[in-house]
């Protein structure tokens, strides 16, 4: 059991029967009365995120979760496939686990997996991804008076604006929250 006022971002518990990571944490106290603490959670499972109130004091079942290493392999219409890198075992992970960031897997890449008994929960994707411009149309020299930015697709199909120097071939770095162009790779 843990004590609620020892929950802090990041920190998994049970609750009813379901698994939420606590995403923000605020504890207030209020004159002669007991100090409340308010956290906003999201359910690793469903994805949803709430917004939970406790008494200083109360306690929550610790979620017993594991991380293991698994290298992506392949996707197919069940979704992605990935391989424990451990017992060399392959299983699918359902689309919405990833919520998104299903477009920076590149195959081969190992992950760490969040897992709650054989239920894979949540995949961690780097913050930065780098990825091959495939096409892009060449830059105006005359559209110079500010911040110049040109369409560019990447090798996961991804669309996103570059800047006028960046040419085709070359290898960018992307945030993964954003999905921006964040500067070109050097070689």
């Amino acid at each position: 059991m843990i004590n609620v006022t020892d929950l802090r971002s990041g920190t998994t518990f049970q609750e009813g029967g379901n698994l939420f990571e606590v995403l923000d944490y605020s504890h207030t106290k209020m004159g002669r009365g007991t100090a409340t603490i308010k956290i906003k959670v999201r359910n690793l499972r469903s994805g949803a995120t709430t917004d939970k109130s406790f008494i200083s004091g109360a306690r929550v079942e610790e979620a017993d979760l594991t991380k293991k290493e698994g290298q992506f392999l392949y996707r197919d219409a069940s979704g992605p496939t990935f391989m424990d890198k451990s017992s060399f075992e392959q299983f699918s992970v359902p689309n919405n686990v990833l919520a998104g960031a299903e477009k920076f897997l590149k195959e081969g890449q190992s992950y760490q997996l969040l897992t709650f008994g054989d239920q894979v929960l949540k995949v961690e994707i780097p913050r930065t991804a780098d990825l091959k411009v495939v096409e892009s149309p060449p830059g105006a020299r005359g559209d110079t008076v500010a911040n110049a930015y040109k369409a560019a697709v990447l090798e996961n199909d991804m669309k996103i604006q570059v800047p006028l120097f960046i040419k085709e071939g070359e290898v960018i770095k992307v945030d993964t929250r954003s999905g921006e162009y964040m500067e070109r790779v050097k070689s």
